[in-house]
């Protein structure tokens, strides 16, 4: 059955609710929900920090009487479980007399896993699944690793030079990219629950790591130090790339030999590089050693996801190619 084309539109806005909520709503995911009647949005919602309520009792709730009748976008199935800090969403849903569901991508939490869409059906709800997938995946990406690999999502940052220098010959770095390229990089931060350097980086620049663009100064995240001994007051030591950080999301920042651990690992599934107009010759290199055995491996490795110029530097995002 072809989908009405809407579908897509009302879903979009759903996906922009769910990254509203990225990196602040674990151990639930970040969900986005918009209750549409009579072709317009009569409600919306996201699941809130710390993972209650959950963005269809959000948007349930705004909408009231108006959801009788009406369509239901969400990014990720409805739970069927119950739950003793809230309701089950499926349940709600039935409760409430909407008359379609659409969904994004099926939950994969075996206490739902195609549950809350069978019991929707069950109630002669209308029920479309797969629309936007993998963009509500992509929102949804580090609750989906820690629920389907039990490990976190890593983002690995890199701040160069054209030249793929990371500082000048005697260390400083400050600062190599421009004003705008900086911003994006807080932002990035606020998205992230933990945030991580290595010694190096924090014995040269003492760096803050919170972020500091206005409104979102609270969404700084967790400091973490990799380390195999002791971490100073206010932050955590993380052994190595394989050590569980205990968060879904981790950002990490710094120096050459926190990147190349992560990468020797392959536990980065996310690269954001900074690139700067300038020339440094004979700079840090950003990286070291990553364990590559040959050329011919190396490749095949990173899909190019975004590219964008940020003021005078440009950003290009690279997501891991992975075949799970």
């Amino acid at each position: 059955m072809q989908r009405p084309r809407a579908d897509a539109d009302w879903m979009a806005a759903a996906v922009a609710l769910a990254w509203r909520g990225r990196g602040l709503t674990a151990p639930n995911p970040n969900v986005g929900c918009v209750i549409v009647a009579k072709e317009r949005i009569v409600a919306r919602g996201r699941t809130q920090p710390g993972g209650r309520p959950h963005a269809e009792a959000m948007a349930l709730a705004a909408a009231g009487d108006a959801a009788r009748g009406a369509t239901v976008y969400v990014t990720l199935e409805p739970c069927a479980h119950t739950s003793a800090r809230g309701p089950c969403c499926t349940d709600s849903l039935i409760a409430a007399g909407v008359a379609r569901v659409v969904v994004a991508v099926q939950d994969p939490d075996p206490r739902t896993d195609g549950q809350g869409i069978a019991r929707l059906r069950a109630a002669g709800i209308a029920v479309e699944t797969g629309v936007l997938a993998q963009e509500a995946r992509a929102a949804m990406a580090p609750w989906w690793l820690r629920a389907t690999h039990g490990r976190p999502f890593v983002t690995l940052k890199l701040a160069t030079s054209l030249d793929g220098c990371i500082a000048m010959p005697d260390g400083s770095s400050r600062w190599i990219t421009g004003d705008r390229a900086r911003a994006h990089g807080h932002l990035e931060r606020a998205l992230h629950e933990g945030i991580l350097v290595g010694r190096g980086t924090l014995a040269a620049d003492r760096p803050r790591l919170d972020v500091r663009l206005a409104g979102l100064e609270a969404r700084s995240p967790r400091r973490f130090l990799l380390t195999r001994g002791d971490a100073p007051d206010g932050w955590t030591a993380l052994a190595g790339p394989e050590a569980d950080p205990g968060v879904d999301s981790l950002l990490v920042e710094g120096g050459a030999g926190a990147a190349s651990a992560f990468l020797a690992a392959d536990k980065v599934d996310r690269l954001l590089l900074y690139r700067a107009p300038i020339l440094i010759g004979g700079g840090r290199p950003a990286l070291g050693d990553i364990g590559l055995a040959d050329l011919a491996t190396a490749h095949g490795r990173w899909r190019l996801a975004d590219s964008r110029m940020l003021g005078s530097d440009r950003l290009d995002v690279y997501e891991r190619i992975r075949k799970d």
